[in-house]
């Protein structure tokens, strides 16, 4: 029996007939190079990061040479944004290919369920004979599974607290000892199999628990950005916080404001603990490529870099994610693949990608079917300049977690406008942004007549979308 068939015949047993429409089909793999092994994948997670947090983004102080190197040698999305700004209910998206509305699970829910991990990307992986890795945050609670029986080798770490005490007694960042781990995973993995490696970091959440250091960076990256005053939000003009509706005022986002950005002590001192937080990511990047190297992995192991959500910052007053502005939506994406020939290394694509696109996209990379369940999109014909029809120009966002303190909201966000529902309030508040007039969100059109038309066909849209997605469970 070929390959193919006995993957096809595993898949099967484990999820049962009625996964017939999922099975692998006739065509495994036929993505890899006619001959060669089957590419390995890296998935880089950030977390907090929004996206224009990288040099290769512009950002004018942050130092992040190797993330640039990957940018440079592969393929930049400058419009990716994530479905659900807040870490939860952004990874089950990630690991299902699934909106928060569809999987059902953010913080205080019930366990992300059974049949929506069935289709997932590392479970799919390990049928179609992956050697599968998780490194880091894992941050979803899973219904039918241990988070270990997802992949081969499972490696829990949570940021609290950031430095780790080993056993010679001296303490260790997680960061870096995302690092270790990853060396060990790359340096035991069975030659006869292709791997995944999911890389999700803690960094460059804050530490919540401690309000003294909120950004504790690894020892390697002492000393940067000392030398630096960091400029003032570049929306941080108080009129801009205090033309929002009371609820946004009191929510989270301002709660937490307070916390951190509200003081030009703390701004500078935090801003430059976070700047080190990514540049430490940076560093720990650049020892896994090197590891690559050194193993003869490089030249047939894809990688891709995203962020979890966006982040604030001190922008309009706020700080943390949450809500339907540009900061807490948009991310960076970048997909570096070796086996790119040299005209298509190097580019910037413009089209909307999502975090939902990420599965789908590995999964093609690998040669493996995409589940017809999954609602992004495979990102792999912008990487390969294939020429892609039909693409996205908009998409349904929305933020549904149970909290007092962050307001629940859907929306759309397309190439022009952006519109919000804050369904909860009484009545329901609306946000219209015209990006093309106004690309900073300052001004909230849903009353402004000129914009009668464009609002209704917004919220007909959003409706449109918030019903396909809703689960039928």
């Amino acid at each position: 029996m070929s390959e193919n068939g006995i993957n096809r015949r595993n898949f099967m047993r484990k999820f049962g007939a009625g996964a017939a429409a999922l099975a692998l089909s006739p065509t495994l793999f036929t993505s890899c190079a006619s001959g060669s092994k089957k590419p390995n994948v890296i998935f880089i997670l950030t977390d907090d990061q929004r996206n224009d947090t990288l040099g290769c983004a512009g950002h004018p102080i942050l130092k992040t040479p190797v993330i640039d190197s990957m940018a440079n040698e592969g393929v930049r999305f400058s419009n990716a944004f994530v479905t659900t700004s807040i870490c939860a209910a952004s990874r089950a998206s990630i690991f299902t290919g699934m909106h928060e509305r569809t999987h059902g699970f953010t913080f205080n829910t019930k366990p992300l369920a059974k049949e929506y991990l069935k289709t997932s990307y590392p479970v799919i992986l390990q049928q179609a004979g992956y050697h599968t890795g998780f490194i880091g945050k894992f941050g979803v609670e899973v219904e039918g599974y241990q988070p270990h029986e997802l992949f081969d080798d499972y490696r829990p770490l949570g940021r609290w607290m950031y430095f780790k005490k080993q056993q010679d007694g001296s303490e260790r960042h997680i960061t870096e000892l995302m690092g270790d781990y990853a060396g060990e995973f790359l340096q035991t993995v069975p030659d006869e199999k292709p791997f995944c490696l999911s890389l999700s970091f803690n960094a460059a959440h804050a530490e919540d628990a401690d309000k003294e250091d909120h950004f504790p960076w690894p020892k390697a990256v002492d000393g940067m950005y000392d030398d630096i005053d960091i400029p003032e939000p570049r929306l941080s003009d108080p009129a801009i916080f205090d033309a929002h509706p009371e609820f946004l005022k009191k929510s989270l986002n301002r709660i937490r404001y307070y916390w951190r950005w509200d003081t030009p002590e703390k701004y500078q001192k935090n801003m430059k603990a976070y700047f080190r937080m990514i540049s430490g990511i940076d560093r720990v990047i650049g020892r896994i490529r090197d590891e690559l190297k050194k193993n003869g992995q490089a030249e047939n192991t894809v990688i891709i870099y995203l962020g979890d959500n966006g982040y604030y910052m001190g922008d309009r007053g706020f700080a943390g994610k949450w809500s339907h502005y540009e900061q807490s939506l948009r991310v960076p994406l970048i997909i570096y693949d070796p086996r790119l020939s040299k005209e298509k290394r190097g580019k910037v694509e413009k089209k909307m990608a999502l975090n939902i696109d990420v599965p789908s996209t590995i999964l093609d990379i690998c040669g493996v079917d995409i589940p017809q369940e999954y609602q992004g999109r495979n990102l792999v014909p912008l990487v390969n300049r294939t020429g892609v029809q039909n693409w996205r120009n908009d998409f349904f966002c929305e933020h549904l977690m149970e909290s007092e303190a962050i307001p629940k909201w859907e929306g759309v966000r397309d190439e022009r406008y952006v519109y919000a529902r804050y369904f909860e309030q009484k009545p329901a508040y609306e946000f219209l942004h015209d990006l093309k007039a106004d690309p900073d969100q300052l001004k909230n059109l849903v009353s402004d007549s000129d914009y009668t038309e464009i609002l209704q066909n917004m919220r007909t849209r959003c409706d449109e979308l918030k019903n396909n997605y809703t689960s039928k469970k």
